[in-house]
This record gives structure tokens, sequence and C-alpha cells, in this order.
């Protein structure tokens, strides 16, 4: 057997056991050595193995991944929610689904600080789902808004998933940052359309709605301020030059538990809570570095990667054909799998095809980067897509009294507004790069 056909054997064993619900590192590990093995020998192997972990796990940019993570949770458990959604709620509450808009607006807000979509969804439907209840707002409106709002976790910096993507791609991960703000924000405009064309098609699924009262804009601004301090001081400071985005990361995660507890919103017990679930999530993600990194040895050895750049490049079809291609496949893995599984698995393969392309002549760098907020979108988009969708089974535990296919329903809107500002994004690079080539 050849090392192509070895390669190729292992992807899909790999594949095999992520089906039998084996977890994702050891999925990746156990055929990748096996690959290594057999192409190489046992005693490479082993002479492999002995630095892996080390060369790894040593690498400084890497630690951005559990401070922002440990930023996010300190903001969860210290309640700076409710005083985002409130503030949206004044903005946007005297609109016919105003409310809903303003859960999607306050999950942009607190999406900016947090990095990750589940914690986003979880912790602004905690505060807005009540509200919504209360003034009769359809269930299937009011899960569909919060759990499609709840997306922008991963969409806006810091999104775990990016800074992934940034490792496995060896990109610039302030680069990357700074590249998803526009579609980020184009998303959240995207979806406070979407409920406004909704309620005005289908106005018995939002209630009318009243001005609020004289003071209220005042009062409820002040809320977000430690939120809008943090935001401005890490990426300002990341932007301006003044630091890493580790040492962002790390500035972030002190500001937070410092207004956590000026804020008395923030105990032992919290703490103890953001600390164990920072710990949890960080182990889980970097067993799953280790799993990538054994199967991406064992199929560069194969040449599996740039074998199917080669075919792919001389098969002469569009580009832009291959890309819709890879990201309708991507679109059809996300309704099978999490989005740290695609990332990991696919990119390794998929990325020296799209550099091996010609995409209007963007350069190798900016190329990267435009793929990396693609796939950041994609992913946002398996959050919500049916048959999986984990923000939508989120919320489906929240609001139990809901049945799962309203949700489901309740998405299609939403989803439009993802096709079309995918779309957007495929046929115009510059919207995503625009900021990156502003700062050159």
């Amino acid at each position: 057997m050849g090392n192509l056909s070895i390669g190729i054997t292992l992807f899909g064993a790999m594949l095999g056991l992520m089906a039998l619900r084996v977890p994702i590192a050891v999925a990746m590990f156990v055929p990748g050595a096996i690959g290594y093995g057999f192409i190489s020998g046992w005693t490479p192997l082993l002479a492999h193995l002995k630095g892996a972990a080390f060369g790894r796990f040593s690498i400084y940019d890497l630690s951005v991944i559990p401070l922002f993570m440990l930023m996010g949770a300190l903001a969860t458990e210290g309640g700076l929610s409710k005083g985002l959604f409130d503030f949206a709620n004044v903005l946007l509450g005297r609109f016919r689904g105003g409310m809903a808009m303003a859960g999607v607006l306050a999950c942009a807000a607190f999406g900016s600080i947090s990095g990750s979509s589940v914690a986003t969804t979880a912790t602004i439907a905690q505060v807005a789902l009540p509200e919504m209840r209360r003034l009769r707002y359809s269930g299937r409106l009011a899960t569909a808004a919060l759990a499609t709002g709840g997306t922008l976790g991963i969409l806006l910096p810091p999104s775990v998933t990016l800074m992934i993507y940034a490792v496995l791609t060896e990109q610039n991960i302030s680069r990357l940052f700074l590249a998803a703000y526009i579609p980020g924000l184009l998303a959240a405009a995207g979806y406070i359309a979407a409920i406004a064309i909704y309620v005005r098609l289908r106005p018995e699924h939002a209630p009318e709605t009243s001005r609020p009262e004289p003071g209220e804009f005042l009062r409820h601004s002040r809320s977000v301020l430690p939120i809008l301090i943090i935001f401005l001081t890490v990426f300002g400071g990341i932007y301006g030059g003044l630091f890493t985005p580790t040492e962002g990361a790390s500035i972030g995660a002190t500001m937070t538990f410092v207004i956590a507890l000026l804020r008395r919103a923030l105990d032992a017990q919290k703490l103890v809570r953001a600390l164990l679930a920072t710990a949890q999530t960080s182990g889980m993600i970097f067993m799953i570095f280790m799993g990538a990194d054994m199967m991406n040895a064992c199929l560069a050895l194969s040449q599996l990667p740039s074998e199917l750049a080669g075919a792919v490049a001389g098969a002469g079809i569009p580009p832009l054909a291959i890309m819709a291609a890879i990201m309708l496949f991507y679109i059809a893995l996300g309704c099978v799998m999490d989005e740290l599984s695609m990332i990991m698995l696919t990119i390794p393969v998929i990325f020296p095809v799209i550099l091996g392309l010609d995409f209007f002549g963007l350069p190798p760098t900016e190329k990267a980067i435009w793929f990396g907020i693609l796939i950041l979108m994609v992913v946002e988009i398996g959050m919500i897509f049916p048959p999986v969708g984990l923000n939508v089974y989120i919320m489906n535990g929240l609001a139990k009294d809901v049945p799962m296919v309203e949700t489901y329903k309740g998405v299609v809107p939403f989803l439009i507004s993802d096709a079309v500002r995918m779309t957007l994004i495929i046929l115009f690079p510059g919207i995503a790069l625009w900021l990156v080539r502003l700062t050159n």
C-alpha cells in the first residue's frame, strides 16, 4: 500500500472513530500515530512523540486561548450580561420585535469579550428569554433570535475558533481579529433586519411596542461602561501596538475580574466555576491540538494535502466554484459535527488547496485571512443549522416548552441573511480585508 493510500485509509478510519463517539483527540491521534509508524517506521514515531507535546504546548502565543476564555468565563459569572440587554432594549424596544433585536445586539456586545457562542447564547438567553415571555413574544421568534444572536460570540473577536485557525495556519491573530469586525457587524445588522422583516410579515409573533420612560437611556447606559472599558482597553491596546494579543488577553481577564469584584457580582463559588470551566475547555482544546498534530504529521508524510491541492489546481474548475463547493461541504459537515472538530480535521487538508488557487489576485497572506473569515462564517451557520445546531439545543434546554422544530423554523430568516452575507464576502473579499489593508 502506497503512502497516499495509507493517508486516505487512516483519514477514513478517523472519521469512523468519530462516528462511534470516540473523543476527537483520540480519534485523530491513534490513526495518525499508526499511519506515521507505517510510513516512517516505529522508531521515528517514538522520536517524534518524544518532543511533540513540548513542541506544541511551549508556544507562547497559544496561551492567548485560555486567557481570553477566562475573560469570557469571568464576564459570564460576573453578571455583565443583564446591563447589556437592558441598554439594548432601551435603544430598540420602541420598535416591533425590538426586544428580539435587543437580544441580538446584547449578544454582539457580550460576544466581543466572551469569544464563545455557547457562553453568549446561554448567558444572554437567561436574561432575555424571561422578559420576552413576559411580553408574549412567540416561542419561535424568541428562541430563534437568541440562538442566532449567540453565534456572534464566535464571529466577533476574541473568537476561540479564529484563534485556533490562526494557530493551525500560522497566521497573525491580530490581523484575523481585525478582518472579523466588518463581517461580524454585518451579521448583527442582517439579523436585526431579518427580525424587522419577519415581524412585519408575521406581526402576531411580536407584541405592540412602548416607548422607554425618560431617563432610562442614561440610567442603563452606565451598565455598559464596564464592557466598553474592557473592550477599548484590550483591543485598542492590541491594534495600537501597546501590547500583544496574549498580553491583551491577560489584561482583559484581570480587568474583568476586578470589575466583577467591584460590582460585588463575583463570589468564591462563581470564581471557582469560572476557573474550572476555563481549565476544562482549555484542556479539551489542547488535547485536540495534540491529536490534530499527530494526524497532520501523518497526512504530511502521505502527501495527501499536496496531492489533493495539485489535483484540484489541475482540474480546470473555476476557483470560485471550488470555494462555493468547499463552503457547502462545511455546511453539510456542520450538520453532524461540532466546530472544533470541523476546523481541526479539515484545515490541514483544505488550506493548501486554497493557497494553490487564484482568487482575485490576492496574495497568500490576504487569501489566508479571507478564507479564515469564510470558515468562521460557516462554523457560525453550523451553530443553528439543522439537525445539530448546538445553539438550538442550548435554547431547547432553556425553553423546554418550545418544540425544537419551532426554533428551526424560526432560524430560516437568519439563515437567508447568512447566505446573502457569505455571498457578498466571497465575491468581494475587500469587505473582510478593508480594515487589514487600512492598518498596513
